[in-house]
């Protein structure tokens, strides 16, 4: 049944975030038929959304008892601070006259939402007092976000989205637990970005967060490629940055780590990955962009500009036969005097980013460099000496919107 909210409720959570309400888009319709080649059994598929939107594999352990954020959101993170550090409500978890009658503006008010398991990727338990006795963290807290149905971070979930509006290391920086120094590294990611190897190799260079959909008939889905299913990542992730239970060993980077006694993760990889394979790229907004621009940029990223090169396929990314040598890509050097990405990772090499729905997640690269479809292009033309003018830059920028 669809929540209708009493007027007092509107106007709280209007207060709340001091802006106006935000829309849908028709965009999170797509067609099913890669969804329905990518997996064959509704069960499995919907165990794994229960897992990618409330499975914390045990990571309690970590975010609790090691990193105590279950303090710090307890005692001084009101709603409109969490909105603000990009965290995501779910609009049909909510119970309105609970959360009004809790006071949103003070701390009791995200209690109250995490006591609705509204807040999207985290997860609490209470002790008698009503105060967080635990915290913990899912797949969804970066790979989810929300439509903005009711109001900017609150709607529906889309899960697959990054959530490019979550700042994770100014999160993981109010920690009482870290140095000064390691809240500083954590505090210079910014919005949208997340360094995972940071804590494995002490290098700093935050990538921005990727989008989780649109992954089927693809075998190398991280930046880097360094695994052949996104199993292999949800075990990295799962493990090294969640801090969930299990094991994760990779000896081209050196890295292995096993937390607590139990294996929390291996037999939920199967399920997780399905639903991940199920989520769809989404189609661009009606009117996003101009469709006869697109058409003559679909005709240079076929020919002159050469994007079609390693663009290629259905999926536009020829990641599934090679990887790229980090001299063949425009996205490095990395910014800030960051270390290459690829450097760090199990392959030293990159994968062509696959480009259905890339008009949802700027910025672009891996590194976040180009803050527009438009700069990408620019940039390839710079680096490539590809020619182009000005008109046809726009034009390529068009095509990619509808994609």
């Amino acid at each position: 049944m669809k929540k209708i909210l009493p007027c007092s409720c509107m106007w709280a959570l209007l207060a709340l975030v001091g802006c106006g309400t935000g829309s849908s888009t028709d965009s999170e319709s797509p067609d099913d038929s890669e969804a329905t080649a990518a997996v064959n059994d509704p069960a499995t598929i919907e165990a794994g959304k229960q897992i990618f939107r409330f499975d914390t594999f045990g990571n309690e352990t970590y975010w609790t008892e090691k990193l105590r954020l279950h303090e710090i959101v307890d005692e001084q993170v009101q709603p409109v601070e969490a909105l603000a550090l990009g965290l995501k409500v779910d609009l049909d978890k909510l119970d309105f006259t609970k959360f009004v009658l809790k006071n949103p503006l003070f701390a009791s008010g995200t209690r109250e939402l995490l006591r609705q398991d509204a807040v999207v990727g985290l997860k609490a338990t209470f002790d008698e007092q009503g105060r967080i006795k635990t915290l913990g963290v899912t797949c969804a807290l970066c790979h989810s976000t929300v439509d903005n149905a009711l109001l900017p971070g609150i709607g529906h979930r889309l899960d697959g989205w990054p959530n490019r509006d979550l700042d994770a290391g100014a999160i993981i920086a109010m920690s009482p637990a870290l140095t000064a120094e390691q809240k500083a590294v954590y505090k210079s990611w910014g919005k949208g970005k997340y360094d995972p190897r940071y804590n494995q190799d002490g290098r700093n260079g935050p990538v921005v967060i990727p989008p989780a959909y649109g992954l089927a008939g693809i075998k190398r889905v991280t930046f880097t490629g360094d695994g052949d299913e996104i199993a292999y990542w949800n075990r990295y992730v799962g493990v090294t940055q969640m801090g969930g239970h299990g094991t994760f060993t990779e000896p081209r980077t050196g890295v292995s780590v096993t937390n607590g006694s139990d294996d929390l993760i291996s037999s939920k990889l199967p399920a997780l990955q399905a639903y991940q394979l199920s989520l769809v790229a989404p189609r661009p907004p009606a009117g996003s962009f101009d469709a006869k621009a697109a058409q003559r940029g679909k005709v240079l990223f076929d020919g002159t500009a050469g994007c079609a090169t390693c663009h290629s396929g259905p999926k536009f990314t020829d990641a599934n036969t090679r990887l790229h040598a980090p001299a063949e890509v425009v996205s490095e050097p990395e910014p800030d005097g960051a270390p290459s990405y690829a450097s760090r990772s199990a392959t030293k090499q990159y994968r062509t980013s696959p480009l259905r729905g890339v008009w949802q997640h700027p910025p672009y690269f891996h590194n976040g460099t180009a803050p527009t479809l438009e700069a990408v292009v620019s940039t390839y033309n710079t680096r490539k000496s590809l020619g182009l003018s000005e008109a046809d830059i726009e034009d390529i920028a068009e095509y990619l919107k509808s994609l």
